[in-house]
């Protein structure tokens, strides 16, 4: 990896597109440390240090960098065009118009795109409106003696403008993701994610050090990093698995040439799902807590929710968490991956796989082997993901474990990417030819 990126770097256009990259994230970086106009700085700097959010809060200050809590311009990060591209992709599989659109190639994906910043503006608007009411009510950081001070200016004008400035906020990160696909390396939005994830590790680990008691803090802070190891190649395993299914094309006559006859393979990655099942279970589990938040009901049901729901390290909640991973792992492969239609594309190019007749006996074996390998990858986000709770249990230290859950993941698998990248442009621009 580093000598991909060294052999970039002496490379005059692929060095340039890489310092465009690296500007724009630093650009990221900066926007993320200027809070929203109306915000108590002092205020949230103290409850910061006092507390710590989870749940849905916890997911979203992980996706924008830590600036939630902070309530920065850029609070609610690349969130609202995460959740806006899983919706729209959802529901290309139930309106036939967006699936109308997905086939008609490039111009179909620009609208779906544009329909995609569309809704996304919209979800900013609307959890912007969400986190400003909490953070003036307080509610966003429970416990703090500060917290009802956060927004000390709580009228109509006031909340208006910063709800504005944090959707305009997400929607510059946009343009800045869609620059960095367009000028720079890789696609913007994933490395825009990678941005906020990795500078968190620094102060996770240093967090880790100064908390422990054993030999200064350092057995604690060397035994995390033996499990990021672990962990880092273990993600990376199981990320570059896959089952290939051999593909022979028959060859056809168009008039007195010979087309196909070539053999392909599809690839089935293991963990097909990515980690959006890890985010569909962080939000659902997330609700039952909002609602008793809002409701301060104290009824039967909501005490056994506050027992079970809220601390990450009950039993209860980490069973229901992997549960929840594995369901959402096997229904989000179910509707982004339809072994029927690569059925019938095969079928119409004169594809086949050997000793699989083309048709339903195709998509029948399509759908068997991608249901017997999509149980060990959801068994491995369930484990990756309760990485972060166990570590609450064994150190607590759960809102300072870096090496867990949602954040490899991401890490890991925008950093293959991006290097997967960089390796193919030099591969064009340094081809050697089957002539020296």
């Amino acid at each position: 990896m580093l000598s991909a990126f060294a052999r970039a770097f002496q490379t005059p256009d692929l060095r340039k597109k890489l310092l465009f990259t690296l500007g724009i994230m630093v650009l990221f970086r900066l926007g993320s440390h200027v809070p929203v106009p109306g915000v108590s700085f002092q205020a949230v700097n103290e409850c910061v240090k006092d507390t710590k959010s989870s749940g849905l809060f916890g997911l979203v200050n992980l996706f924008s960098g830590g600036a939630l809590l902070q309530l920065t311009i850029f609070a609610l990060g690349i969130m609202p065009y995460i959740t806006a591209s899983i919706i729209l992709q959802l529901l290309t599989v139930v309106i036939p118009r967006l699936e109308a659109l997905k086939k008609e190639g490039q111009a179909g994906t620009a609208k779906i795109t544009q329909y995609t910043r569309y809704l996304t503006i919209a979800l900013a608007v609307l959890q912007g409106t969400g986190i400003v009411a909490t953070a003036s009510s307080g509610a966003l950081f429970s416990g703090c003696i500060y917290a009802n001070q956060i927004v000390p200016d709580q009228s109509v004008f006031r909340i208006a403008v910063m709800v504005i400035t944090m959707t305009a906020g997400t929607t510059f990160i946009m343009w800045l993701g869609e620059l960095i696909t367009d000028r720079g390396i890789g696609n913007g939005m994933s490395i825009l994610i990678f941005t906020s994830i990795a500078s968190g590790f620094p102060g996770s680990m240093w967090a880790i050090k100064t908390s422990g008691t054993i030999g200064g803090g350092w057995v604690e802070f060397l035994s995390v990093v033996a499990v990021g190891v672990i962990v880092v190649m273990l993600v990376i395993f199981v990320e570059q698995a896959q089952r290939r299914i051999p593909v022979q094309y028959a060859k056809r006559m168009i008039g007195r040439r010979a087309f196909g006859g070539t053999s392909t393979y599809i690839p089935l990655k293991v963990n097909q799902a990515g980690v959006i099942p890890v985010i569909f279970a962080s939000s659902l589990l997330y609700i039952p807590a909002l609602v008793v938040q809002l409701t301060s009901s104290q009824a039967g049901w909501a005490t056994w929710i506050r027992t079970n729901f809220v601390k990450g390290d009950h039993p209860v909640y980490m069973a229901t968490y992997f549960l929840l991973i594995v369901f959402f792992a096997f229904f989000y492969v179910a509707i982004s991956f339809n072994p029927e239609e690569v059925a019938d594309n095969m079928k119409k190019y004169g594809g086949f796989i050997p000793g699989i007749r083309a048709g339903r006996p195709t998509a029948e074996y399509l759908n068997y082997v991608l249901t017997r390998i999509t149980w060990p990858g959801s068994l491995y986000l369930g484990l990756i993901a309760l990485i972060p709770m166990i570590a609450l249990v064994a150190f607590g230290q759960q809102t300072n474990f870096p090496f867990g859950g949602t954040s490899v993941l991401i890490v890991v698998g925008v950093g293959l990417e991006t290097v997967k990248q960089i390796e193919s442009q030099l591969q064009q621009r340094n081809y050697e030819g089957f002539l020296r």
